[in-house]
């Protein structure tokens, strides 16, 4: 009797309020610079909306699905054709045998499978590495699970990974890496090099590694999209998160998916069921419509169409004075502002993307949302995956600023 007089004095004590960690949590960068966008009626190529055409097959693939009735509840793991669509998929592509009953997830979005797999492998307290610029949503999951995100960087101007600032960084507590390839907001693609390096260091230290690849299929000149999950003794240690919200241009139906050994899934299933129930069923049939029906001529399209928009970006920044490194995958490119001091009003990258978008009516996203404190004050990122038209108009608008 006397420890419930305790434990309700300290409840009443508290009183209403919000959780420990939410006074600490602000608006994405992102999601922010797109709202600014919306209220003065600017180009966005600040978020990675991707509002190109969706593929004819896939839109109607998931009209049919709604009006066959395949409005309720799917099992846990995702509809059996989606889930054998991915799993054939992955081993044409990859050359990576999976099993589709008992190693892939369907997922809602790659942010989903992340959440989730977070919350099924990691305690409070754990650490996890990641490679900066990094992508705000993977350190913002692990921060809301009260996990540790520690970031290591990459060495400019070509994003190399060091793998003595890997090694440097592990502790006792670290618990895995996570690899963003082709990442945002960098378009750093690993090596097979790099990646065999840092599955020495993973195997050495017993450590997930948790891939990242829904801009597996943007990938530009030369450059290889390689899995961590193909490299020699990886495939239990990998968990592999991608889908098909870029890829088919349907960022809002939330469709991605999860690749890993079968003594992780079920646990990784049960929080994705948890959170979501399951991704929305019309929207499987849709994306394994496409699965299924488009094949490798429309993924080297996707590539080349993309190409073409890396290039007209490009041009633009460099011609409006900044800098942009150049990106071998993904759609995003991060341009140094460095010299327009005298035309961006500012002091960090947060002012200058709203003076630059107050100049152009151009959106683009401060650099420091992808760096630790202090760090890529001088950058900007800007997404390339728009309508042509679009697109254009925002290299216009971008050549006036000068």
């Amino acid at each position: 009797m006397e420890g419930a007089m305790v434990q309700a004095e300290a409840a009443k004590g508290r009183g209403l309020g919000l959780s420990e960690l939410a006074p600490r949590v602000v608006q994405s960068e992102i999601r922010a610079m797109t709202v600014e966008s919306d209220r003065v009626g600017g180009v966005n190529l600040a978020q990675g909306v991707c509002d190109t055409e969706v593929p004819d097959v896939v839109a109607e693939g998931a009209i049919k699905a709604i009006r066959d009735g395949h409005n309720i509840y799917t099992r846990l793991d995702g509809i059996p054709r989606l889930r054998r669509a991915i799993a054939e998929k992955t081993e044409r592509m990859q050359g990576l045998v999976v099993d589709p009953e008992r190693e892939v997830l369907v997922t809602s979005g790659a942010t989903g499978a992340f959440h989730a797999v977070a919350m099924a492998l990691f305690d409070p307290g754990d650490e996890v590495l990641l490679f900066e610029p990094f992508y705000g949503y993977h350190v913002g999951t692990l921060r809301s699970l009260r996990v540790v995100p520690v970031a290591v960087e990459l060495e400019g101007p070509d994003w190399k990974l060091n793998v003595d600032r890997v090694r440097a960084a592990i502790t006792p507590k670290t618990r895995a890496v996570v690899v963003n390839t082709p990442s945002n907001p960098a378009g750093k693609i690993f090596t097979r090099a790099e990646l065999e390096a840092l599955a020495e260091v993973a195997r050495e230290h017993d450590l997930f590694v948790l891939t990242d690849e829904i801009y597996e299929h943007f990938v530009y000149g030369d450059a290889k999209h390689v899995s961590p999950a193909v490299i020699e003794g990886m495939r239990e240690r990998t968990i592999v998160m991608s889908g098909y919200s870029k890829t088919f241009s349907v960022t809002g139906w939330r469709i991605g998916y999860v690749i890993a050994d079968a003594k992780w899934v079920g646990a990784i299933g049960y929080f994705h069921d948890l959170l979501y129930v399951c991704a929305p069923s019309p929207f499987q049939h849709g994306v394994a419509d496409g699965i299924e029906q488009l094949g490798q001529t429309f993924y080297a399209r996707l590539a080349l169409e993309h190409e073409v928009k890396r290039t007209m970006i490009l041009s633009a920044l460099k011609d409006a004075g900044m800098t942009p490194h150049v990106p071998d995958g993904a759609y995003y490119v991060l341009a140094s502002t460095a010299g327009l001091e005298h035309v961006l009003e500012g002091t960090n990258a947060a002012e200058r993307s709203r003076s630059l978008l107050k100049k152009t009516g151009v959106a683009a996203v401060a650099g420091s949302a992808f760096f630790r404190a202090g760090k890529g004050e001088d950058l900007l990122r800007f997404c390339f995956a728009k309508k042509d038209e679009d697109l254009e108009e925002a290299c216009r608008r971008l050549r006036g600023l000068r």
